[in-house]
């Protein structure tokens, strides 16, 4: 299937036109964005997604807006395209005549295969932005603001029984889909009754006894395919299927052999291991989606996704989404904050000033985002968990002297350091330990307030980030004490507002499809048509919604 022409891109036919205003007297969102930013897509944005020779498809600048009239509607693929073919407001800002019949809906998951194919997912929020830039919408270097929220996988929460059973069973439907003829010779009759079904289908045993020698018969059947298919003659390339991966590392986590090897298959030499962790990386939490993971949050716990939002907070133009970064459920806030900072300075949407919370805020964060990016990071620290920092009357960091030339610290007594010394953590992150002479601090009487070490050849220890981190940490919690900051800093409680609007109207916390690159794919067009909401209703004047009180609390005012 090849590209269509580019002059496929044209006016909104006349007829179109008519009915439209005719049926919107008063306006409508998709009118007043074709007739704003035009259709916002060309197909020249998705050449390389299309081969150069072949039947020609349909024209995919189409198929880009449609896609983020379905996620803005919340509609399914089969409505999606059936709203092309019945709706006005749809046909003119497709510029559609009103007689054309659309397209047949399987057109839209070609279409978003094609997009992951190529990489091309962020072109949907890319060209968006593109069209608002023109229109002077979205300010260059201005002030952006970011927060998260989960993401529910599209699969079924699995107890441990079930997921052994349920990766077991998905690996043979991969192997039966494959290579038929070489399994059918090599399965014992028993895993037909055993696996031709969902694990969840059948009474499973209500007994800890029964459960156990269950698992031990789904584990020994896992272990007898797996050696079947490392055995001289099995066919090439099934190891390389993603369901016997995701059964290589479900049995690698979840089984062990027993210390008789000799026991013949079937007798119990799988056994469980005993439970550990959920957060770890090869956790998987169901075959069918093994990219979803397991966090527990505030009290919160569930698989799939993290989704990072980042959105422009100025005064003067629309709120827009700027990013979007879909990431595993246990992938921490901190380690994305880099991340999100370079996306937006490859696609020319880095701020000036990004508010965040104290998840997204480090001392080495507060220094790139300055040093590499030019990025203002503003928020909280992480608080200091340290027992000088709760109890009062305690010497802290702050009332240390540091004279960071001559590499030495002076204490609240005016002692000084004996040594400076530079080290890695476990993490490789550097750190300076400074040491006080023993002899002064055993004598000293505010030691108390200072560490609760104690020994003959004991010394104050002080333990400090690199100076530039060192400084940069200061300054972000002094900036958190003054008044000044405080309004800046609460323009970040606007992004949740955000959040709750993909969830509620968007369906932003469930995923529609399996796997990091889909989940993203879907993220990215949720965020492209949140614009699109913004967007209309700025340019028809609409001011935003004020925040939600029932009348028995306006009571208190």
């Amino acid at each position: 299937m090849l590209l269509h022409s580019p002059l496929s891109i044209r006016s909104v036919p006349d007829e179109t036109a008519r009915v439209a205003r005719a049926a919107f007297p008063k306006g409508s969102p998709y009118l007043t964005l074709r007739d704003a930013l035009g259709p916002m897509f060309a197909d020249e944005d998705f050449g390389d997604l299309y081969a150069k020779r072949g039947q020609p498809g349909y024209p995919p600048w189409r198929l880009a807006l449609v896609l983020l009239l379905q996620f803005r509607e919340g509609l399914s693929d089969r409505q999606a395209a059936e709203a092309v073919r019945a709706r006005i407001d749809w046909k003119y800002l497709l510029g559609l005549e009103l007689t054309d019949a659309g397209f047949d809906h399987s057109v839209l998951s070609e279409f978003r295969s094609r997009l992951l194919a190529g990489s091309g997912e962020e072109r949907l929020l890319e060209r968006v932005l593109d069209a608002c830039r023109s229109q002077g919408l979205l300010k260059a270097r201005g002030r952006q603001r970011t927060d998260s929220t989960h993401v529910l996988a599209a699969v079924r929460e699995l107890n441990r029984l079930e997921l052994v059973g349920e990766a077991l069973r998905e690996a043979l439907n991969a192997i039966a889909t494959v290579a038929p003829a070489w399994l059918r010779t090599l399965a014992p009759p028993v895993w037909y009754e055993r696996y031709s079904r969902r694990i969840e289908d059948f009474r499973l045993p209500k007994t800890p006894a029964g459960r156990e020698t269950l698992a031990g018969e789904i584990g020994d059947d896992g272990y007898r395919l797996l050696a079947m298919l490392d055995a001289p003659g099995a066919p090439p390339g099934l190891t390389s299927l993603p369901a016997i991966e995701a059964l290589q590392t479900v049995w690698r986590r979840h089984f062990e052999m027993s210390s008789d090897p000799d026991a013949p298959p079937g007798s119990g030499r799988a056994r469980l291991r005993p439970v550990s962790g959920r957060g770890s990386e090869d956790r998987l939490e169901s075959p069918y989606d093994t990219d979803a993971r397991y966090r527990s949050k505030n009290g919160k716990g569930w698989t799939g996704y993290m989704v990072h939002l980042s959105e422009t907070c100025d005064d003067d133009t629309p709120h827009l989404i700027v990013h979007a970064d879909t990431t595993a459920a246990n992938v921490h806030e901190a380690m994305r904050t880099a991340s999100i900072h370079a996306a937006l300075a490859a696609k020319q949407t880095a701020p000036a000033i990004h508010l965040v919370n104290a998840a997204y805020i480090s001392a080495a964060h507060l220094v790139v985002a300055r040093e590499t990016f030019g990025i203002d990071l503003v928020g909280p620290p992480r608080e200091n968990l340290s027992w000088q920092q709760r109890q009062d009357g305690s010497f802290r960091a702050g009332n240390f002297q540091i004279d960071w030339e001559a590499n030495r610290a002076t204490c609240p007594r005016g002692k000084e350091s004996q040594s400076w010394r530079a080290y890695q953590d476990e993490a490789g992150d550097p750190y300076i330990k400074i040491r006080f002479n023993p002899a002064d601090c055993r004598v000293c009487e505010a030691r108390g307030q200072c560490t609760r070490a104690t020994g003959k050849g004991w010394g104050g220890n002080l333990r400090l980030r690199p100076r530039a981190e060192h400084k940069a940490l200061v300054a972000a919690r002094t900036r958190t004490e003054m008044d000044s900051e405080r309004p800046l800093y609460a323009l970040r409680q606007g992004v949740e507002g955000t959040l709750s609007q993909a969830v509620r109207v968007f369906g932003l916390r469930r995923a529609r499809y399996r796997g990091t690159s889909m989940v993203h794919l879907q993220h990215v067009a949720i965020a492209a048509a949140l614009n699109l909401d913004r967007i209309a209703a700025w340019l028809q004047g609409r001011p935003l919604a004020p925040t939600r009180r029932s009348r028995f609390a306006a009571l208190a005012a």
